[in-house]
């Protein structure tokens, strides 16, 4: 079975991924900025309500750039703590570079320590690194045991091709999770092509926002909100069982 992981932003995203069928959800905050760390009181009411989801945490100090100062990685390796000792069933997801454009190195092997026995993932920064084959290596090398990869394409689809190289590369001694526009209406072709064991997906719908629009000349609220679409997670996940 390749396991279909939904990325949300709130409690109830991660339950609404849950009950559509999903395996794993990636909680962040922000996903409009790209997604940061997740904050404590949102990381306790998904453990107070699914304690059994599997969960992975993005853990990412700020948007922008994945180049990470000392004071930085400093509260990165706090979060991953702080993420491991609230939620029961927990990784991490992280993607440290370096100001050369290359897996930085010290800052990795600083999180997999924090992370402990917690699966790491290495997120999509990978996609804009050059040589992906030898970054493969090197995070086998540190320890992560997943990447989330469109094989640096814009999507995962036209990444194919890349994907299937990084899997046959990987040979089992890390995860080669395909993202980056999946869709249920091509999903399983994806699969079948790369044989990658899992995915990762946004499924995310627009809504009209249940506040009202501000009388002064200050608004917060556009008038439309993101959330995850369960007919999406549903979708992907019936394009993935077994005939």
């Amino acid at each position: 079975m390749t396991a279909v992981e939904i990325c949300v932003d709130d409690v109830e995203g991660a339950l609404a991924a849950a009950s559509a069928g999903a395996d794993r959800v990636e909680l962040c905050a922000a996903l409009g900025e790209g997604g940061v760390t997740p904050s404590a009181g949102t990381l306790a009411a998904l453990g107070s309500r699914a304690p059994a989801l599997a969960v992975t945490v993005l853990v990412r100090p700020r948007g922008g750039d994945f180049v990470h100062s000392p004071v930085e990685l400093e509260v990165v390796c706090a979060d991953v703590s702080a993420a491991r000792s609230i939620l029961p069933v927990v990784g991490v997801t992280v993607g440290p570079l370096s100001p050369r454009g290359t897996v930085d190195r010290r800052a990795l092997d600083a999180v997999v320590a924090a992370a402990g026995t917690a699966p790491v993932t290495f997120h999509r920064a990978f996609d804009t690194l050059a040589d992906q084959p030898a970054a493969l290596d090197e995070l086998v090398d540190a320890g992560v045991a997943r990447v989330l990869t469109s094989g640096g394409a814009a999507t995962a689809l036209a990444g194919a091709d890349a994907l299937r190289e990084l899997v046959q590369r990987a040979a089992g001694r890390i995860e080669v999770m395909a993202g980056g526009g999946v869709r249920a209406d091509h999903v399983a072709q994806l699969v079948a092509t790369t044989g990658v064991p899992a995915v990762h997906l946004r499924a995310a719908r627009t809504v009209r926002s249940p506040g009202h629009s501000s009388t002064t000349a200050v608004s917060y609220d556009g008038g439309t909100r993101t959330i995850t679409s369960t007919e999406q997670v549903a979708a992907v996940v019936a394009a993935l069982a077994p005939r």
